[in-house]
């Protein structure tokens, strides 16, 4: 288990990271979400102590990671994939780590064989790919077949078999009970391969609820109304909480109430439907609308050259 209790991390007068608290829990994938610059580096960072925090603390497997006295064990990570020496195989990094906690020569090439590197294995790395240096990143951080693990962007320079094989794999290790907690801006394969969410934006906790919830409580699914009544419609459908629009002459988006209850209004009041049909809401939109007003830098959508 991986726990973050009032998690705070300051830089001068910029808080990074503030009174952040989450439970990543066994047998499942978490993902870890956030807009650019919320604060996840830093948050992951503090878990495995490599920044101290200004205050808070973290514990994984009910230890700070600094008293695990064979930490590769207990989690296994990956922040940077190119923190490799470029002048060593992919075969030496990884014996160079097992060396430091007795771990055997079968279970390197166990990883390297999971990785689907083993072909690569005497290579240097500074000739690897970007998704080959993921891989073994990713080989690393299963080393000492640990118990947890934190991966940060681990789809990262991957081609689609090498999307498909880590969606996979975090399966596999939750479902083995181990504890996953894995960023991603691909809100696509969150939608696949998480189980459950925690959501930040500028260092504070926004969310921490499973996928499906999150998505069903977002407020943006929407149910499209196609009739020739639109407007007399819509004003009886009209109450607290219902955002009604119109997308096209005599069709309604309707939001914050369900095809049922929009059937049952029409019917009594004889205004004759042709289409009722629930949209349900993704992942990105769900995030897109909860992290709107966190998000650090806003682009536009007018391109180069165009006038203003």
């Amino acid at each position: 288990m991986i726990k973050a209790s009032g998690l705070t991390k300051k830089y001068g007068d910029k808080t990074v990271v503030q009174d952040l608290s989450f439970t990543v829990k066994p047998g499942s994938v978490t993902g870890f979400l956030g807009p650019n610059g919320a604060g996840k580096s830093t948050t992951m960072r503090m878990l495995l102590g490599l920044d101290k925090p200004t205050r808070g603390r973290s514990t994984i497997g009910g230890r700070a990671y600094v008293a695990h006295n064979a930490p590769l064990h207990e989690v296994g990570a990956l922040l940077e994939a190119r923190s490799v020496h470029p002048g060593r195989s992919a075969y030496h990094h990884l014996m160079a780590l097992a060396h430091t906690h007795g771990i055997p020569k079968s279970r390197v090439q166990h990883v390297l064989d999971l990785a689907g590197i083993s072909q690569v294995a005497g290579r240097r790395v500074k000739g690897f790919s970007l998704g080959m240096g993921q891989r073994l990143g990713i080989a690393a951080a299963l080393l000492g077949d640990p118990a947890a693990v934190i991966l940060d962007e681990p789809v990262n320079g991957l081609d689609p078999e090498g999307v498909l094989w880590i969606r996979n794999l975090l399966k596999s290790l939750a479902a083995e009970g181990r504890t996953v907690l894995v960023s991603s801006h691909l809100m696509s394969e969150m939608a696949l391969t998480a189980d459950h969410l925690v959501v930040i934006g500028r260092g504070r906790l926004l969310a921490d609820t499973t996928v499906a919830d999150f998505v069903r409580d977002s407020g943006a699914a929407a149910v499209k109304v196609v009739t020739p009544e639109a407007a007399l419609l819509a004003q009886h459908l009209a109450a607290p909480g219902v955002e009604i629009a119109p997308s096209a002459p005599g069709v309604l988006e309707v939001r914050g109430t369900d095809s049922e209850h929009i059937g049952r209004t029409a019917a009594a009041h004889g205004i004759p439907l042709y289409e009722l049909t629930p949209h349900t809401a993704s992942l990105e939109q769900a995030f897109m609308d909860l992290t709107r007003d966190t998000v650090e830098y806003q682009a536009t959508a007018t391109p180069t050259g165009a006038a203003a």
